[in-house]
């Protein structure tokens, strides 16, 4: 663990235990995130991203368990805290913006009361200097007339302004990592633009790093320094976001950007992935995308692909980086 890693995920292991079995969610993720970095997380639903923010959080259900592996934070392996210090650790060291921030407030408390406890639970500020802290954030992400938004309900928001309130609420403790949870799905392309390019702005001027969680490519392409692909609660690729759209070493990831819609594509169709995401109650012994890939070879039905370095910035876990290989040894013994 190098002095600028913030955190370091290793072989990290989440399963929710079921009537009808251990699904698997999380089997086996490693990563590391740098200080003041954008680490995106990309896959579809079921992939086991957002699963993998909750194991971070140790904010899973009670069905769900981590286990295996470890979460370290400066050194300190976050799996092993208290409650009470695992308590004091959320929101003050990292704080996670999650998906639809109309179920993420509470419709019966105030945007002010909401934002005050978040400052309240985490700082020893005095009341005035809570409010004051309030305000302050509602100004820093962008919120016109911040004195009145904070006797305002959820419900007499937009979506755009809810969002922005629920980032407010997650930096007012200025945390070292934001996890940002799908933080545009529910709301317009305008307002999407708008809370990434805020986002960014944010990133930069606080030097936090942030994981940003995704179902869509195009959205991280300009804001990622690095991106993981996941599929079935496993990694399939990681890399640079310049190695992952320029040089995608894995049929998943190059069916992910085949579906992102470009400006001058002549109306071509948009090519889906074939199939259904695989059954993580049953996971095959093989390749995980091996029943949707075009590709798919023998090997890839009975042996799990490891992960393959394509260079120093890029990995990918695809029998057909190997295939490649073992063809290019083989024609230049021809030659």
């Amino acid at each position: 663990m190098s002095e600028t890693t913030l955190l370091q995920v290793n072989d990290l292991r989440t399963s929710f235990f079921t009537d009808s079995g251990e699904v698997k969610a999380v089997n086996g993720l490693s990563f590391s995130l740098e200080r003041g970095k954008v680490l995106g997380i990309v896959g579809e639903s079921g992939s086991g991203k957002s699963v993998t923010a909750y194991s971070l959080l140790r904010i899973l259900t009670d069905s769900g368990r981590v286990t295996g592996g470890q979460v370290l934070f400066n050194g300190e392996n976050i799996l092993e805290f208290s409650p009470q210090k695992m308590h004091s650790f959320r929101g003050s060291r990292i704080s996670m913006i999650f998906q639809d921030p109309m179920t993420s407030l509470n419709p019966v408390y105030t945007v002010g009361n909401q934002l005050r406890e978040a400052i309240r639970i985490h700082t020893d500020r005095t009341p005035e200097q809570v409010r004051e802290r309030a305000l302050e954030m509602l100004q820093l992400v962008g919120v016109n007339e911040p004195e009145k938004r904070l006797t305002q309900y959820p419900h007499e928001l937009s979506g755009g302004m809810r969002q922005r309130v629920m980032i407010a609420m997650a930096l007012a403790c200025e945390p070292d990592i934001l996890i940002a949870d799908e933080p545009t799905t529910a709301l317009d392309v305008t307002i999407q633009a708008q809370i990434l390019e805020l986002m960014q702005e944010l990133q930069h001027k606080l030097g936090m790093s942030i994981i940003m969680i995704t179902h869509d490519l195009g959205v991280i392409a300009d804001i990622c320094d690095e991106i993981i692909v996941m599929y079935a609660g496993r990694v399939c690729e990681r890399g640079t976001a310049d190695e992952i759209f320029y040089n995608p070493c894995h049929e998943y990831t190059k069916g992910l950007i085949r579906s992102i819609p470009t400006i001058g594509a002549n109306h071509d169709k948009l090519i889906p992935i074939a199939g259904n995401p695989v059954d993580l109650l049953n996971l095959p012994k093989g390749c995980a995308f091996a029943s949707r890939c075009d590709q798919a070879m023998k090997i890839c039905l009975t042996d799990a692909p490891e992960e393959i370095r394509i260079n120093e910035n890029h990995i990918a876990a695809c029998w057909m980086n190997v295939k490649k290989v073992y063809d290019e040894a083989k024609e230049e013994e021809s030659k």
